[in-house]
């Protein structure tokens, strides 16, 4: 719940800067379980934003406040938690480590200038981390990475190190070295290999700065020299290699400042081992986020157009130029109403100030082109749920603005007189369809409220109201992803059950027939008279309908030969095998009989409804199902299970080829009946170890195996 107050434990007021140089925007990913939150609640402790760390276990962390997290014990959410060391203000983005959020995650990389991969020292890394890793190098998005859980029984850092080094590949050297303690296991302190000092952590932060002992010194010399030959190697300084070959003592000042410069430039990655519990490693960490780590003025910001799509130039980073700000998440709670996380890009964003709110192109997401202008009323900076007010937000900072009444995720804020659009970040597809049903009258219009409050938020929910199946559809991410949403729907007050997803069938006629239909009723006073004879050909696929007039002599009166093909076209829609539409037929109607009086308009509707059904009876008609061309992305080792896996769901493998975006990935291409692929989202994670990808366009339809044609006639016989 969001809380215009201080939260309990929160300690002084919300750090404020007026300077973009003086913010650092990081955003923590790695796996689920890796530590990121906990790991963000012990840098909140230590600078003193918190009164004390919270524990995911417990649900009593900053970041891990929506109720769902709390009941799964892991991250579901992005969450902001700035801090301020040495008069820098960091904004930590914590994000969910569980692939199904990866819409989340997508959010704090927009919103940071900088990412900290933490890796485990038990459980090391997934390849989505690894993924990642390639991905932000494809921007040159500056690195670290933070080695956690040391306090752990199973804790190995030289072997969670080596990993690091093979995944994430060269320049990815420790700072420092964790030091046990007496008994052998547990890390008290580290061993600077720069400053070649000991840290010692066993009276707590700050660490008690030492002589090394005899012992530590081979260690802190082995590493240390691998550490400057890789700092020297990114200097700007190119005399810098030959003094240190010949044996020049390099200053620590001068190491240190291009080890910064090259970490800022996204060339260097340093890595700190840190142990949130015991508070090893933390002021280290600091000093890495603040010091190493640019600052807005130094990272590139996303294109701008006019909203009409006419380009504009390039952004700066001022605080006295246009506004432009981007709302990178949005959460409706039940008491502040609707909650907007802003990065601010340019300019300066104050209270009290009408902007124009704009959003394009996510319409088929149920997202519908939008343009506003609002009074921002209040600015905070969010701790988590907290919202603590501040005076402005100036460009390079992160804040948050509450009762926007149109404002939705990936949104750009922009001055009124000269409205905006940033150019808008990757989302991915969601592909796993859920099918939902309230169960009654009022949970309908409950279900209604909330989901438009879901679908603001999260861009990475689809709704379809699909008018085929008559079934209102979810499009998640995977099942953890649905689990949450169908989670927060019943939050909100609905009670509602989930059902198959049924994929829209076609039906079509496999043979030419003739029909008869006879509408003939005689009940006192006008009856009803219509006779018709059609012949039903079929047409090949996507050929449409068409309706063939060959009446001679006046069989059909010529005013009644129109309502013959509505009849038809309505048994069409209503279908004649499942209640599917049918598709891809020539109806010629060639003879019929009528009553001088007791014929009609829609006597001879029915009587062509009639003659349908009984040419179906004759025509083998038969289900058509939608084939989807599928290109998936894979790592070369998961190829042969993916294609094996493809033919077990009646797919045709088009091809392969390698991923031009991805070194040691392929890239196959199959076509695949829709109904295979309900719950591929899912199982192709499972088969690549969350790493695989797919995208599907509908291709056309083809007929249906005669078996599943017959479990599908059984399960929606047509009445």
């Amino acid at each position: 719940m969001a809380q215009k107050s201080q939260e309990k434990g929160v300690t002084g007021g919300a750090p404020v800067v007026t300077e973009p140089g003086r913010v650092r925007n990081v955003v923590l990913v790695g796996h689920s379980g890796a530590g990121k939150t906990t790991l963000v609640e012990a840098l909140l402790a230590a600078t003193g934003t918190i009164g004390r760390a919270g524990a995911v276990t417990d649900g009593t962390t900053v970041c891990d406040h929506d109720p769902a997290a709390v009941r799964q014990q892991r991250s579901v959410s992005l969450a902001c938690a700035p801090l301020l060391h040495a008069g820098v203000k960091v904004n930590l983005l914590d994000t969910p480590g569980y692939a199904d959020f990866v819409g989340e995650l997508r959010a704090g990389l927009r919103a940071a200038d900088a990412a900290l991969f933490v890796v485990s020292a038990v459980d090391g890394m997934d390849a989505a981390t690894a993924a990642l890793w390639e991905e932000c190098a494809a921007v040159d998005m500056p690195r670290a990475v933070a080695v956690s859980r040391l306090d752990h029984p199973r804790a190995d850092f030289d072997e969670a190190m080596a990993l690091c080094q093979r995944v994430f590949g060269d320049n990815v050297l420790p700072l420092y070295l964790p030091m046990l303690g007496d008994d052998g296991v547990s890390t008290v302190g580290l061993l600077g290999l720069i400053t070649r000092r000991v840290f010692d952590y066993t009276g707590g932060l700050p660490a008690q700065v030492r002589e090394p002992d005899p012992e530590h010194l081979p260690a802190i010399v082995e590493s240390r020299n691998e550490l400057i030959e890789g700092i020297i190697a990114e200097s700007e300084d190119e005399s810098l290699m030959d003094r240190y070959l010949e044996g020049e003592e390099i200053g620590t000042d001068v190491l240190i400042d291009d080890l910064e410069k090259a970490v800022a430039r996204g060339h260097f990655y340093p890595v700190v081992p840190v142990c949130a519990e015991t508070g090893v490693g933390l002021d280290a960490l600091l000093e890495v986020l603040t010091s190493a780590f640019p600052s807005p003025l130094e990272h590139d910001l996303p294109a701008v157009t006019g909203v009409d799509g006419t380009p504009r130039p390039p952004l700066s980073c001022d605080p006295d130029g246009p506004l432009v700000a981007e709302v990178v998440k949005t959460t409706i709670d039940r008491h502040v109403g609707r909650v907007s996380l802003v990065r601010v890009f340019s300019g300066t964003l104050r209270p009290e100030q009408t902007v124009h709110v704009s959003g394009h192109g996510l319409a088929e997401r149920g997202h519908p082109d939008h343009d506003a202008d609002e009074r921002v009323g209040h600015i905070y900076t969010p701790l988590g749920a907290a919202l603590r007010e501040v005076s402005a937000c100036v460009a390079g900072d992160i804040c948050a603005i509450t009762k926007s009444g149109s404002a939705e995720t990936g949104d750009t804020i922009s001055a009124k007189d000269e409205p905006l659009l940033v150019a808008p970040w990757e989302m991915p597809e969601p592909l796993l369809p859920v099918a939902i049903v309230a169960r009654s009258r009022s949970d309908e219009d409950a279900l209604a409220r909330n989901l438009a409050r879901l679908v603001a938020g999260d861009p990475t929910l689809r709704l379809e109201r699909n008018a085929e199946t008559h079934q209102l559809v979810l499009w998640c991410m995977g099942e953890a992803h649905a689990d949450v949403v169908l989670d927060r729907l019943r939050a909100g007050g609905v009670d509602l059950d989930t059902e198959p997803v049924r994929v829209a069938l076609r039906e079509t006629f496999t043979t030419s027939a003739k029909g008869h239909g006879r509408h003939v009723k005689q009940s006192g006073g006008h009856g009803q008279y219509a006779v018709c004879d059609i012949e039903v050909e079929p047409l090949p696929r996507g050929a449409g309908f068409e309706f063939v007039d060959r009446v001679v002599g006046g069989a059909v009166p010529h005013n009644y030969i129109p309502s013959v093909e509505k009849g038809v076209r309505a048994q069409m829609e209503r279908g004649l095998v499942a209640g599917y539409p049918v598709v891809d037929l020539r109806v010629t109607l060639f003879d019929g009989k009528a009553h001088s009086v007791d014929s009609s308009d829609a006597a001879f509707q029915t009587a062509g409804a009639l003659a349908l059904r009984d040419a179906a009876e004759k025509g083998q008609p038969t289900l058509l199902e939608p084939i989807d061309e599928v290109t998936i992305r894979v790592p070369d080792p998961s190829v042969g299970a993916v294609m094996g896996d493809l033919s077990g769901r009646r797919g045709r493998v088009l091809g392969t080829e390698p991923d031009p975006d991805g070194e040691g990935r392929t890239l196959v291409r199959a076509e695949v009946p829709a109904t295979e692929l309900l719950r591929y989202a899912v199982e192709l994670r499972s088969m690549t170890s969350g790493t695989g990808t797919f995208r599907r366009s509908f291709v056309r339809y083809d007929p249906m195996p005669p078996h599943l044609a017959d479990q599908v006639r059984k399960e929606h016989p047509t009445t």
